[in-house]
């Protein structure tokens, strides 16, 4: 896939880029960055935080267009630790916040149905949600990033390549969609209809969410780590 040329500079204020694309709101906690930043650019905003700028720009990036693969140059401008510490920060807002978010909600839903598509619902959710930790949870946490931690400490493992990281992306669009043609086309049009629009478009946004996340280990960890594997003796 072809890399496409960055539209954002460091000297771009910060708010003027998010305005462009509300999904890059939910970005700046994950970097510990809070509101009332003014007219302050992104880099001073990212200096103010002690955020590598380069690193933020490449994960917007990422997130306004699903096409941009930055290249090796790019990679090795940016910081590693940072890097996992973004992704750690997106693994808890997942698990701390969007996860217990939307089961408040669906449960609602659920005890509505009574018995015909209520245990259905619960059992595609349930599914769903286990996929999703199962991979970052335990995988990403527990295999993928010690790893990547000993090797930026010169520790190599005969073990484990980054390359297996990339076959174990776990698939769960399949279930996602079986959940969702409950919500939007098999339930009785009298159950909770305004509550089920808001809980689809929360499951959408976390599901969109989660696949730029895929994108960012596959576009910038992976080929990072990479760089890593052949440069260390």
């Amino acid at each position: 896939m072809a890399s496409r040329k960055t539209v954002y500079s460091q000297d771009t204020k910060l708010a003027e880029l998010l305005t462009q694309d509300r999904r890059l709101l939910q970005l700046l906690p994950r970097f510990g960055i809070g509101l009332g930043f003014g007219d302050h650019s992104v880099a001073q905003v990212c200096q103010m935080n002690h955020v590598n700028a380069e690193l933020f720009l490449m994960i917007c990036e990422i997130y306004t267009n699903s096409s941009y693969k930055p290249g090796q140059k790019e990679l090795r401008n940016i910081n590693m630790s940072d890097l996992l510490s973004y992704l750690k920060a997106s693994h808890q807002y997942y698990l701390d916040e969007r996860f217990p978010h939307i089961e408040e909600h669906l449960q609602h839903i659920i005890e509505a149905c009574g018995q015909k598509f209520g245990p259905m619902l619960s059992h595609f959710y349930d599914e769903y949600k286990q996929e999703v930790m199962r991979h970052i949870q335990y995988y990403e946490e527990e295999v993928v990033f010690p790893y990547i931690e000993a090797l930026l400490h010169g520790q190599r493992s005969d073990s484990y390549k980054i390359k297996e990281f990339e076959s174990n992306h776990t698939n769960i669009q399949d279930v996602l969609d079986d959940m969702m043609n409950i919500l939007l086309k098999y339930l009785p049009g009298d159950i909770l209809p305004k509550e089920r629009i808001e809980i689809s478009l929360d499951i959408m946004e976390l599901s969109d969410d989660l696949n730029r996340h895929s994108l960012i280990e596959d576009r910038i960890l992976t080929p990072y780590v990479e760089l890593l594997e052949n440069t260390q003796p």
